[in-house]
């Protein structure tokens, strides 16, 4: 009786652990996403001299990366229901790692920037791959919650750690820059055959592969990203922008009518008519608008009205991502289970609100302590409760064989926001003086984006439902160790 006993329980740990192992290298995926993102920030000027590049070149380095993520999310979120997640996630860290190490040691810039595009590519993969795994692995619910909350905490995590990584390697050698999420992504492949493998497929026969979906989409997306990037150069007016966005617009407005009438469709338009789920990317937009939008007006703040170095300013953003990390880790989740996504999204987005709203007392002398650190500090607190928070109600109440698709609609939705946001708030500099020593520009910006950030808590408020299953577990369930927060309840 003691023997029949025990195998199940033994059984249900090993289960358990093996989750856990696959949640820690799916984090190490989106942690080098988002270092990707910010590890340029510091050494853009020395890479700038080293290479001779101009001023286009150079931010082509950053956006190169933006037009590749944004524009392949929906395609890798479909091939990795399509073709499997693990697989997907494994070819495509190969391929980021090529493009790491190629860039590391490239000395033309044409040539830079496409490793970049390429990085981002593979990004447009692993990112729904990852996070589809996740939701697939971890039952719907409590379970989910506090994976996704790990999820976005380590997101937030290698964002912050790439801003102060980038000025320690920069005073190194720039090149390392492009080394290091090659030497971590080595890391994070040696271990991917460890990950849990995808549930076997429903019986029955092979969906058919939407290619003119997948096509209309991803040079829609792609447009539409790279016409946000272009328009404050170009500016707003100019017959290149106008031509941009508006293929954009012709393109995903193809593609609505390609899903419309495909027999197998890349995004089936009826998974928005969860109110939820359109609600979460709405969500998505808005607040990656108003916080990727506060923090590269902020960052011209510190650096041009204040003349804090580079290295200064990344330090100040530090505390931003440690209470992320922190919120995420241990108060996003079991709030959901408790009082549900619409409260924490409503509340998470008026502290956000607030915190930004905060940085309309700066000054031409403001000291970072006394009127800065208390903004940054509610920020982030905002952000830990929001951004995990409209993960779980995206991929809510979605079937296993489209949580790819939903995965890719969130992460999305979050790439175009921060695309929009600082297109709006480049233009508010713009047109209310622009940046520079004065402060009335940036006043007015950081009010746009508490306005956004404001326009999210309405859309919470109105749009987002409990998701099924997401309450908090009966009194009769075993409780979690608090040295596992993901475990799974076997």
């Amino acid at each position: 009786m003691t023997t029949i006993d025990r195998a199940p329980t033994g059984a249900g740990e090993l289960t358990a652990r093996r989750k856990q192992l696959s949640l820690l290298i799916l984090c190490g995926a989106v942690f080098l996403d988002a270092l990707d993102i910010s590890l340029l920030g510091v050494s853009l000027p020395s890479i700038k001299t080293g290479l001779g590049l101009s001023d286009g070149s150079l931010q082509w380095l950053v956006s190169g990366y933006t037009v590749g993520y944004g524009g392949f999310l929906l395609l890798g979120g479909r091939v990795a229901d399509v073709w499997g997640r693990r697989r997907t996630f494994i070819a495509a860290t190969v391929l980021f790692i090529a493009a790491s190490l190629l860039g590391g040691v490239l000395t033309d810039g044409g040539l830079l920037v496409a490793t970049r595009v390429l990085k981002g590519v593979a990004a447009g993969f692993t990112a729904p791959a990852a996070m589809s795994l996740i939701t697939t692995t971890f039952r719907e619910g409590a379970e989910r919650n506090r994976a996704l909350g790990v999820f976005a905490m380590t997101g937030a995590g290698g964002y912050s750690f790439g801003l102060v990584l980038s000025g320690v390697l920069t005073e190194i050698d720039w090149r390392l820059v492009f080394f290091a999420p090659g030497v971590i992504a080595i890391a994070v492949l040696a271990a991917s055959p460890l990950i849990k493998a995808d549930a076997p497929r429903a019986a029955g026969p092979r969906q058919g592969f939407d290619f003119a979906g997948a096509l209309t989409v991803t040079l829609g997306v792609m447009a539409l990203v790279y016409g946000l990037v272009q328009g404050p150069a170009w500016g707003w007016g100019s017959p290149g922008t106008i031509a941009v966005l508006v293929g954009a617009v012709v393109l995903l407005a193809a593609f609505v009518a390609v899903e419309s009438r495909h027999r197998s469709p890349l995004v089936p338009l009826s998974i928005f008519h969860s109110r939820s789920l359109s609600s979460a990317n709405l969500i998505s937009v808005v607040w990656a608008g108003s916080t990727i939008g506060w923090q590269f007006v902020a960052t011209l703040y510190l650096q041009e009205a204040l003349h804090w170095g580079a290295l200064k300013t990344a330090f100040a953003f530090l505390p931003l991502g440690v209470v992320i990390v922190a919120v995420a880790k241990f108060a996003a989740g079991p709030l959901v289970g408790r009082w549900g996504v619409r409260a924490v999204v409503t509340v998470g987005m008026l502290i956000q609100g607030v915190g930004v709203l905060l940085y309309l007392g700066v000054g031409t002398n403001s000291g970072y302590a006394a009127v800065m650190l208390p903004g940054i500090i509610l920020h982030g607190i905002g952000n830990g409760l929001v951004y995990p928070t409209v993960n779980i109600a995206g991929v809510s109440g979605v079937a296993d064989e489209r949580q790819g698709v939903a995965a890719g609609l969130i992460t999305a939705s979050y790439q175009v926001g921060a695309g929009v946001g600082v297109a709006v708030l480049a233009a508010v500099l713009t047109a209310t003086g622009g940046s520079g020593d004065g402060v009335s520009g940036y006043r007015w910006a950081f009010l746009v984006a508490g306005l956004m950030s404001l326009t999210g808590l309405l859309i919470g408020f109105q749009g987002l439902r409990q998701p099924k299953g997401a309450a908090a577990a009966s009194p009769a369930a075993p409780a979690v160790p608090a040295a596992d927060p993901v475990a799974a309840r076997q």
